[in-house]
């Protein structure tokens, strides 16, 4: 918790304005018991009604000033808790944004989102708090305890025995309580799991008849979450009743010894409700400091969940001097290259020597599972290899900014992923320069121009979040236009053609071959289609390379690839 809280080194100037204000309504509430009991003790008992309404007048006056004070100390603590917040997000964001995908395995979305949203939201609502009790607390404790000692030392004595129980009170359940707020923590990760599952799921879940069964497993992970709750706001709630009754017996005392007190003349009455004044502002304030406490156990574990996020390396970085990828042909070459996926216990590939020429198509093609996906996810860096070294130009791509690399290569993912906003949008995404024109000659190519017209604005229409409102292969030809326009020099396409009709399919792979004459051009497919007319067809089985060459070579020559054409085309085709 400390180590976050030192990140409110930049707000100092607001936080020494909240100080001095509160220090300011500490003051005058410590002025207040006094001026009332000179009143009382003073002009009631001369009956001079001028005195009275002198000292009346200061009690207005100090209420209003710490009243003012009060409010802009309020408006200063959370106007600086919000902000250090928003900071904290942001930080919390670009960390994230720098992560590889290794970091993104192992954390996992739901938890990330997590510790972006709740985890910050509780530390930021204890900044406020701290800001306002933390400060008040002390300085009403200790100014209490001096004008109550001032006002009847041996009075005092009463207090002093209730201090040290109430501290250890507050200890003893913010021990117990930590343990339980982590807890906590954890059960909403696994609840926000479930439910963000169910959400992008939904059609799986109906198609299957699996809504009682999700049902069923989002009840118990909410019914985890309430029973820790449950259990922790038990404990809490224990605490402020056993507070207010330590409360109310001290304020019997004090005017227990206190009456004693007056009846042998060792004390007046206006000093004896003002002492009663001060003790009430000594326990207002452990009261302050039991309510701090109460939200200390959890954002504790809050901030201990951001400070681990926080404090994670990523481990695909730029080298100390990083080379600006050079602008070349865009010759990618794999000397070598195995890669295994954390905690696997065979290579999702080994051994690989290949090389994606300028000019060329370089096909690859396997089972599933083979490492066809994993291969090229190696060349943007998502993943670093293990063994051996891709090459750009004859440059090692680990001596490259990320970004320099990645802005040479233009890739269409698997699964294409498109962001809430318009067409024109996420056809730009890709790069800021890009014009109108340059829109539509990309969706041109990509065979998207048709179906983008026929929407209600056309390019000005608004695709739903994910996608939704588009269907799968309009989705992969809005992709490919994406990749289209920045027009890279190297072109990745991994399996972006599956859900394309046949004649789309082969619309769109001779406009590309048009388009991609000189650049390099990757492709990953299940489809003998797709890749017959590759130059160079790279076949995989279990993360190896079994044959490489063109159609007619692999098919008179490589089993596998026999067995994949004999799977999918007719001898009629073949011939």
């Amino acid at each position: 918790m400390l180590k976050l809280l030192k990140n409110l080194k930049p707000y100092w100037l607001p936080i020494i304005g909240i100080i001095l204000f509160i220090f300011i309504q500490v003051l005058s509430e410590l002025f207040l018991p006094t001026i009332m009991a000179d009143i009382v003790d003073i002009g009631i008992v001369k009956g001079d009604t001028a005195y009275i309404i002198q000292r009346g007048g200061w009690m207005l006056l100090a209420t209003f000033l710490g009243t003012l004070c009060a409010i802009i100390a309020g408006l200063l603590s959370s106007r600086t808790g919000l902000a250090f917040g928003r900071d904290l997000r942001t930080r919390v964001f670009k960390k994230a944004t720098a992560f590889s995908l290794y970091e993104f395995d192992e954390l996992g979305t739901a938890s990330m989102i997590t510790r972006t949203t709740n985890d910050i939201t509780q530390i930021q609502n204890l900044v406020i708090m701290v800001l306002r009790m933390f400060v008040m607390a002390p300085l009403m404790l200790i100014g209490g305890i001096f004008m109550a000692v001032s006002k009847d030392p041996k009075l005092s004595l009463v207090l002093v025995g209730v201090l040290p129980f109430l501290a250890g009170l507050i200890a003893f359940i913010a021990t117990r309580s930590i343990p339980m707020f982590k807890a906590m923590q954890v059960k909403i990760d696994r609840l926000n799991l479930v439910l963000r599952e169910n959400l992008t799921g939904l059609r799986v879940i109906r198609a299957f008849n699996r809504i009682d069964f999700e049902q069923k497993r989002f009840d118990n992970a909410n019914t985890d979450l309430m029973t820790v709750s449950i259990n922790v706001n038990k404990l809490m709630a224990i605490l402020m009743p056993l507070m207010l009754l330590i409360f109310n017996f001290t304020t019997v005392a004090i005017i227990w010894f206190g009456s004693i007190r007056i009846d042998a003349g060792s004390m007046e009455v206006g000093s004896l409700m003002a002492f009663i004044q001060y003790a009430m502002q000594i326990l207002f304030s452990l009261i302050m400091a039991t309510m701090m406490f109460i939200m200390v156990p959890r954002a504790s574990a809050s901030a201990a969940r951001i400070n681990e996020m926080l404090d994670i390396e990523a481990t695909i970085t730029d080298p100390p001097k990083a080379l600006i990828s050079p602008k070349g042909k865009g010759h990618i070459k794999f000397e070598n290259v195995s890669f295994s996926y954390p905690g696997a216990e065979n290579p999702a590939i080994s051994g690989i020597t290949i090389q994606a020429q300028p000019g060329e198509i370089t096909a690859i093609i396997g089972g599933t599972g083979s490492g066809k996906s994993t291969l090229i996810n190696l060349i943007p860096r998502f993943y670093d290899v293990m063994e051996g070294r891709i090459l750009l130009d004859d440059v090692d791509i680990k001596d490259m900014t990320q970004e320099s690399l990645r802005d040479r290569i233009g890739l269409v993912p698997q699964q294409a992923v498109l962001f809430s906003g318009t067409v024109t949008e996420n056809i730009k995404f890709g790069s800021d320069r890009l014009t109108d024109e340059d829109v539509k000659y990309a969706s041109d190519i990509a065979q998207a121009t048709s179906f983008i017209n026929d929407m209600p604005e056309g390019f000005n229409s608004v695709i739903a979040q994910g996608g939704t409102n588009v269907s799968g292969g309009q989705k992969q030809r809005l992709a490919i236009a994406r990749a289209l326009a920045s027009k890279p020099d190297i072109y990745i396409f991994d399996d972006s053609f599956s859900s394309l009709d046949f004649k789309t399919d082969a619309m769109l792979r001779r406009a590309l071959k048009r388009e991609t004459q000189s650049a390099t051009v990757i492709i990953v497919a299940q489809r003998v289609t797709t890749v017959i007319d590759a130059d160079c067809i790279i076949v995989l089985e279990d993360g190896k390379i079994v044959a490489m060459g063109n159609h007619k070579e692999l098919l008179s020559a490589c089993p596998v690839y026999q067995e994949i054409v004999a799977s999918q085309l007719s001898e009629e085709e073949l011939k």
